[in-house]
């Protein structure tokens, strides 16, 4: 009954009913942080912006598809949650958060992400699974202190050669795209300590045992002939990797042959 009083007072822009949704916001939080995940909101209360101490903001669960420019006078802040909302869009205001670190997307609708995205120079955390990117947005490509890329489950074919640019980058996931072919750049950034290509296309891996920084590879559920090759320490994750070199080889001839049959 809650939440569907909850969705109906949603509606009614008035303070009071606004009020009712996400409280009194008189006073900053002691501990910088403001949760207003899962209150059923459909536009953020300017009220929350006035805070310019604040550092986490998080807003995850709502109906929100915009957010009021106002946020920008956050000047401070260093995470922001809006996933499981009802973007199409990157709101403008998010790029003018200059201490912004982690930003989370996921759950939305957005296929693109607007150039000015560049801005966020301190930005180590971007996650972006199941949205409806069919082409990785370039812009990404800029954020030279990213470290950790969340990409899945969108409708992505291919990776770009300036992706190994971000030097800074340690792990990036792109389980459940169409990946047809594990992404040439990659094995270019050496200093990538995780790679998932779970749930893709690829029928093929190269060797990675060249990429000395690598840690953890996962590659299930893919109609692979092989596993990929890897270094001492590293761990598979996926068809064969617990099978040595010669079991995989024969596996992999006879379901090479299984699919020529076919």
């Amino acid at each position: 009954m809650g939440n569907a009083v909850r969705g109906v007072v949603a509606f009614i822009p008035s303070e009071r009913c606004q009020r009712f949704l996400v409280g009194d916001l008189k006073e900053m939080p002691l501990d910088r942080t403001l949760d207003l995940s899962s209150r059923q909101l459909r536009r953020l209360p300017v009220a929350a912006c006035v805070f310019d101490e604040l550092v986490k903001l998080y807003l995850s669960d709502n109906n929100l598809s915009r957010l009021p420019a106002e946020l920008q006078g956050l000047r401070k802040l260093q995470l922001l949650a809006l996933d499981f909302n009802c973007f199409e869009e990157l709101p403008a205001a998010v790029c003018r958060l200059p201490q912004l670190r982690f930003l989370y997307l996921g759950n939305n609708r957005i296929h693109c992400l607007p150039r000015e995205l560049r801005d966020l120079r301190e930005l180590t955390t971007l996650w972006l699974e199941t949205n409806c990117f069919t082409d990785f947005p370039a812009v990404i490509c800029e954020l030279t202190n990213l470290k950790t890329l969340h990409l899945g489950y969108n409708l992505i074919r291919s990776l770009p050669n300036d992706l190994k640019r971000l030097q800074e980058l340690r792990s990036i996931w792109l389980a459940g795209n169409l990946l047809t072919e594990f992404p040439p750049v990659l094995l270019e950034m050496h200093f990538l300590a995780i790679i998932d290509v779970d749930r893709n296309r690829i029928r093929y891996f190269p060797t990675l045992s060249h990429l000395n920084g690598l840690k953890l590879i996962i590659y299930d559920h893919n109609p692979c002939i092989n596993a990929p090759v890897v270094g001492e320490g590293v761990r598979r994750v996926g068809r064969w990797a617990d099978s040595s070199d010669d079991e995989q080889e024969e596996d992999g001839t006879k379901a090479g042959s299984e699919t020529a049959e076919e």
